[in-house]
């Protein structure tokens, strides 16, 4: 079985979970479903892990990204796919995960509920050669600087979530 033909989660516009229905089919009838957004902080708290997409990921394609993460699948917990996709996308296991906040993204037919992550980590970054193509720790005011050039490419989901949590810090 295919990536496109995995089984993921589909919720309703309230956030339940509605069902299932194949990745490909979530993607063709911009079904609501969940993704985990995973932002990794170096120990000390002033950088994150800041990495480009593979220019064949189905959802923007060679844009920079500050989250690892991806969408829940079927019979799955948030916390649970969170941990899954940081040891796929990154190579970073065992390091506790500490919710954040829970936020809707909707874009065209890109339509999800973002259950967004932290964790803490200066060990080793292994990238999956299929969905991260380069990435490097980027200070957390270099980050927020080139966020407010809309030139530069970015997921757009992730520029929503880090604005969130830019505002929450501030708050």
């Amino acid at each position: 079985m295919g990536a496109q033909d995995e089984q993921v989660a589909v919720y309703d516009e309230s956030g339940r979970v509605a069902g299932s229905a194949p990745r490909w089919r979530m993607r063709r009838d911009g079904l609501w479903h969940a993704a985990t957004s995973i932002l990794v902080r170096s120990v000390d708290g002033g950088s994150v892990y800041v990495h480009r997409r593979t220019e064949h990921k189905d959802v923007n394609p060679g844009a920079h990204d500050c989250f690892a993460g991806g969408v829940v699948a079927a019979g799955e917990e948030p916390a649970v796919g969170a941990e899954r996709e940081l040891a796929e996308e990154l190579g970073v296991r065992g390091v506790p995960l500490r919710f954040l906040f829970r936020s809707v993204f909707q874009d065209g037919s890109v339509r999800h509920h973002g259950f967004v992550y932290e964790v803490r980590w200066d060990g080793p970054v292994v990238h999956q050669p299929e969905e991260v193509a380069d990435g490097w720790w980027m200070p957390l005011d270099e980050l927020r600087a080139r966020l407010a050039d809309p030139g530069w490419s970015f997921a757009a989901d992730s520029r929503q979530f880090i604005h969130e949590w830019f505002t929450r810090q501030e708050a």
